[in-house]
């Protein structure tokens, strides 16, 4: 099975998605599935994850009702407020519909460098592991520490890396970030998407060879059998079409064995998320 692991879905509301900026105003509109379904099948995807980009448990509720109408969406990952002290009953309630894989909370937005370190949220990571609910990981610089405290505190706990932790392509920094993705690769309960690139890249003059050591060196330190592609669609569209944002990343897997680039395309993320 061939799967995007990484794709958004909304019906846009300028008063509750204000992180479209006016820069993004490309993106301000309405995105289903039926937008991508044809895509999807001519680039040869059977399917995809959808994970939140509004961080209410009503979007969770919304990806899980757009799954239950296209079947295009193999697994959700919503949101779910863990610094709850009701964190429990949500998960429990969460927990009876098996197409919610897991969880993200959108950690790059946060001012706190020690977010993902802080009791009341640690906590809510213990609740997704009881459950066996996954985790993905959005984060900035300054979370680097708390990620991996969070991680080495967690070890049962099945963690994703989104957007290979959306380093400085633009300007072509690499080791601050670098040291990060090889520190957190140490961890086997982490996973890795390649995803999200381009956006990080100078959005109208970016060139493969911007991405390729940042793709190099999370497959060096994750491994393939660790890594998944995804194209982190409709938020891609800002600097490169879906083509686009599969070539990126085939620039370097093309190199792997047939075995090895259908665990990176498909069955990693299936085994990650237990799709079916």
């Amino acid at each position: 099975m061939r799967i995007d692991a990484h794709q958004h879905f909304w019906l846009y509301n300028a008063e509750r998605d204000t992180w479209i900026t006016e820069e993004m105003s490309l993106i301000r509109r309405n995105f289903l599935p039926n937008d991508i379904s044809q895509t999807l099948k001519d680039n040869g995807f059977d399917g995809a994850v959808a994970v939140q980009a509004d961080q209410s448990h009503a979007e969770t509720k919304f990806l899980v009702e757009l799954s239950q109408v296209y079947k295009m969406i193999k697994g959700v990952v919503g949101w779910v407020d863990l610094r709850s002290p009701h964190i429990g009953e949500y998960l429990e309630e969460f927990s009876k519909y098996p197409v919610i894989k897991g969880f993200r909370h959108i950690v790059e937005a946060e001012e706190d460098g020690d977010f993902l370190s802080r009791d009341e949220f640690l906590k809510g990571i213990e609740g997704l592991t009881k459950y066996n609910f996954t985790y993905d990981l959005l984060i900035r610089p300054v979370h680097y520490a708390s990620t991996l405290e969070c991680v080495r505190n967690n070890p049962e706990q099945k963690f994703m890396l989104d957007h290979i932790a959306k380093p400085p392509i633009k300007s072509q920094a690499f080791d601050e970030w670098a040291l990060f993705i090889e520190s957190l690769a140490s961890f086997p309960n982490v996973y890795c998407k390649v995803s999200g690139l381009a956006t990080e890249a100078d959005w109208t003059n970016w060139r493969l060879d911007h991405f390729s050591p940042y793709i190099a060196h999370v497959l060096r330190c994750f491994g393939i059998r660790r890594t998944c592609f995804g194209s982190d669609w409709p938020v891609c569209l800002l600097a490169a079409s879906y083509e686009q944002s599969i070539e990126i990343v085939s620039q370097i897997i093309g190199d792997y064995s047939v075995e090895e680039q259908q665990c990176f395309w498909g069955q990693n993320a299936v085994d990650f998320y237990q799709l079916t």
